[in-house]
This record gives structure tokens, sequence and C-alpha cells, in this order.
């Protein structure tokens, strides 16, 4: 049994930018998603409760997400 090793090639340009792209507005959004939530947790005075059919739900829904986002 040989294995094979795959080349690494570089990240050209375009994939940087991406990339780039890609991690600033994942972070807006994470920031977007933490300001609602203390807004919630001021306005309601009770901590953020998330039970863990929940937490699957939320997990769920962001691998959807992403999968729409891989087909474009």
């Amino acid at each position: 049994m040989s294995k094979t090793k795959k080349a690494i090639t570089p990240i050209d340009n375009t994939d940087s930018k991406i990339l780039i792209i890609g991690a600033v507005v994942g972070a807006m959004v994470g920031v977007g998603a933490a300001y609602l939530i203390a807004n919630r947790v001021e306005e309601t005075g009770q901590p953020v409760k998330v039970s863990s059919g929940e937490g699957i739900k939320l997990g769920l829904l962001v691998l959807g997400m992403l999968r729409q986002i891989a087909s474009m």
C-alpha cells in the first residue's frame, strides 16, 4: 500500500481576498448577534438560557446556511 502525498498549493490573491472578506463579514455578524442578545438581556433583566435542543437547532441552521453559501 503506497500513500500518495498531496502537493501543497499556495493561496492566490483572489483566495486570500475571499478569506479576508469572509472573516470580516463573520465577525460583523457575530458582533451584531452579541449586541442583540445584550439588548434583550438588558430589557428583560434575565440571563440568556439556551437549552440543548435550541443549541442543536441553531447549529443545524448555521450548517444549512453554510451549505447554501457553498452551493452558490
